[in-house]
């Protein structure tokens, strides 16, 4: 057994994933969540945990619990000896957090604050940290590598991943015993290729794709493109989609190169490839054979043009490399979205 690995917000999308590629390498995931983006199963566990504990025959630890508890998360790290913590707890949402900015720096700072503070002092120095591409802001260049200048953030979401990160590399500088990998992801689709686990947003999905899909399972009446004046092939914003469980085997090959005593080390996780909204409506038709009715809006408050990876350096550093085409995510997604017409409410799936 590869050690104890706590996970923030284990419950989500990209931690319950997570959470099973841990243990198909052999790790020993410890689970908390506070179930404000994850859906409360039997026994007041995730149903995202449960359906993993299903899957792959085995019982997985979990903690209710809020970052923004710190005596809570103390009393949780006298009862564990933690080897790293992979942490993904944090709200996500770039338009809300444009119209909510204040909720955002108080609750992602704050519990990122809090962990950090637990994590030294209980000796816990190995950390595996869910930043994002927001942290670049409008891209100068294209594609955009690690070198790329950050902080220029267009929105609130952005700039607590760009504190966070600041904070962790801050304390790495700090504490010569501390290691962290940040994880700068683009933006993550598909579903584990059960169709157990997958995303499930509450109320009105944030992200394209859970809309697209909920669209062509008919659970919303069409989807709306926010703006198509852009400087991109048909005028939708290009972003770059990575399959959820390539993200999560990032993660893996994050939290073996922690071991190598690096300090703090930041990587890009995406493709290298952007592809436009309307490219991305028309490869979910195609993967659900259901046509998928959209409208124009106007643009988004906080949303650029084009944004794509250029993730050579965790190919040379990690050894990692996506390996799912954009055919595969779509497939995936649906796969989930239809067995899972109405999400993890459905109950325990078959």
């Amino acid at each position: 057994m590869a050690g104890k690995v706590l996970v923030t917000g284990g419950g989500g999308y990209i931690g319950s994933h997570c959470v099973l590629e841990l243990i198909e390498a052999g790790y020993q995931p410890v689970v908390v969540d506070n179930f404000s983006n994850a859906v409360r199963g039997e026994g007041d566990v995730p149903e995202s945990i449960r359906r993993i504990e299903k899957l792959l025959d085995t019982s997985i630890e979990f903690h209710e619990l809020d970052l923004l508890d710190q005596a809570g998360l103390e009393k949780l790290f006298k009862k564990h000896s933690f080897s790293a913590v992979m942490h993904f707890a944090g709200l996500k949402a770039v338009g809300e957090s444009v119209e909510q900015p204040l909720r955002y720096y108080r609750v992602n700072l704050t519990a990122s604050m809090n962990l950090l503070e637990v994590m030294q002092a209980h000796r816990v120095h190995n950390l595996v940290f869910s930043s994002s591409a927001t942290v670049y802001g409008d891209p100068q260049h294209l594609p955009i590598d690690e070198q790329h200048p950050v902080g220029g953030c267009t929105n609130p979401y952005g700039k607590t991943k760009y504190f966070i990160e600041e904070m962790i590399v801050d304390q790495c500088k700090a504490k010569k015993d501390w290691n962290a990998v940040l994880l700068r992801y683009f933006n993550p689709i598909g579903a584990h290729c059960s169709g157990q686990i997958g995303e499930d947003p509450q109320g009105i999905p944030n992200n394209l794709l859970p809309y697209v899909a909920q669209v062509a399972i008919g659970r919303r009446k069409h989807l709306s493109v926010f703006g198509n004046d852009y400087d991109t092939l048909d005028g939708t914003g290009v972003r770059d989609y990575i399959h959820v469980v390539d993200l999560a085997k990032g993660h893996i090959a994050a939290l073996k190169k922690l071991k190598d005593n690096g300090g703090c080390q930041v990587y890009n996780l995406g493709t290298g490839t952007g592809y436009s909204v309307l490219q991305m409506v028309k490869a979910m038709e195609k993967a659900s054979g259901r046509e998928i009715a959209y409208k124009i809006a106007p643009r988004r408050g906080g949303d650029i043009a084009s944004c794509y990876a250029d993730p050579r350096l965790a190919e040379k550093e990690l050894g990692w490399k996506a390996q799912f085409d954009l055919e595969r995510m779509c497939e995936d997604l649906w796969r989930w979205q239809s067995t899972n017409p109405t999400g993890f409410s459905n109950g325990t799936a078959s």
